[in-house]
């Protein structure tokens, strides 16, 4: 049995984290008498000058409900390094860590984070440290989970938006268009257009056209609704064309909701607006599933450790937290199925994706 064990969060912050923190540390100390020490802005807190904090079940009390993370993340660190394009670990802060996690005398880490810090993770699981992965994507597009936490917050936010977007659409008989997260994926689009009623959801998955952009828009205005509202991921594509960055050099994403009001006002002839709901849909408060889901992953991570388990992450399966090879957990990214449930759904009530076979239809 571990005497000691380390938590750190790393990536981008998702509603849910404090979730998972607290129930690791109540279900260390509480269940397995281990001792917590949370590790500060991520890998990073464990090279040079350690920057760590003493976990107790009082120091998490209170922070359920809250957003963000208390132990603090960062995007990008010294553990990775990118050569032509491939992710590159470089021995030596590898060891320092390790170093210090001797002297600090943590046995095991508990790590929560996407494909990249989950990277790293596996490297110091492949150097026989003990180590449990926690899934975190808002994006919800590993294909190891059935869902992550942070991910029926961000849709909350987003259908929020869009209803406030279609009073304003429908007064002004305006285009709304509003710019969510979703790099690879269009899940959050998808969800959020389904429930706050889009007319037109643009996703990475399936390449739009203009032509049938501007053909659902003018056909809704000739049936009497002069307003439109679109959603659409901030990774969708044109067709023939790739994904829109507003930073080529830091491949930042940004720019396709303001290009899609451009091209709909040249090509209709409407007023339009674009909206970027940006970091508004990764901040605040998690939602009830999202704690509940977030404590489940955290106190299984612990029971995984305590039973032995090394070198894999918690994942949602079939309603139930089980374990995969951390190898195997960000190996495939999860898209949404083009001929799947949700997508024949929305076509079925109405909602155009703008493929350029649907300017035939």
């Amino acid at each position: 049995m571990y005497k000691q064990i380390g938590i750190l969060t790393g990536g981008g912050d998702a509603p849910g984290l404090n979730a998972v923190i607290r129930a690791v540390v109540r279900t260390a100390i509480g269940e397995f008498g281990m001792k917590c020490v949370g590790i500060e802005d991520s890998f990073e807190g464990i090279l040079g000058e350690t920057q760590t904090m003493k976990l107790t079940t009082k120091s998490v009390s209170g922070i359920l409900p809250r957003g963000g993370t208390i132990l603090g993340t960062r995007n990008r660190g010294s553990f990775v390094k990118m050569v032509e394009g491939k992710p590159f670990f470089p021995e030596m802060p590898i060891g320092e860590a390790l170093a210090n996690l001797d002297i600090l005398e943590i046995d095991a880490l508990i790590v929560l984070g996407g494909e990249g810090t989950l990277a790293i993770a596996e490297q110091f699981h492949k150097r026989g440290f003990p180590v449990i992965g926690v899934p975190k994507t808002i994006d919800n597009d590993l294909a190891a989970t059935e869902l992550t936490f942070g991910f029926m917050t961000a849709i909350d936010i987003a259908t929020e938006a869009l209803d406030r977007l279609h009073t304003t659409a429908a007064s002004h008989d305006r285009v709304m268009i509003l710019e969510v997260m979703g790099r690879n994926t269009g899940w959050i689009a998808l969800h959020a257009g389904l429930a706050g009623s889009a007319d037109i959801i643009l996703i990475p998955e399936i390449p739009f056209s203009f032509d049938a952009v501007a053909r659902k828009v003018l056909e809704r205005e000739k049936s009497g609704s002069r307003f439109t509202n679109i959603v659409v991921a901030e990774g969708a594509k044109e067709v023939g064309k790739t994904e829109m960055y507003s930073d080529t050099q830091e491949l930042r994403l940004g720019g396709i909701g303001d290009y899609v009001r451009k091209r709909v006002e040249e090509s209709t002839k409407k007023e339009a607006r674009c909206v970027v709901l940006g970091h508004l849909q990764r901040g605040g408060s998690p939602n009830a599933f999202d704690r509940m889901l977030g404590t489940n992953f955290g106190a299984c991570a612990v029971r995984a450790l305590a039973n032995g388990r090394t070198g894999e992450m918690v994942a949602l399966q079939a309603g139930t937290i089980t374990t995969v090879p951390l190898s195997e957990a960000c190996a495939n990214i999860k898209t949404v199925p083009i001929d799947g449930q949700l997508v024949r759904t929305a076509r079925d009530i109405g909602i155009s994706f703008a493929a350029p076979k649907e300017t035939k239809l």
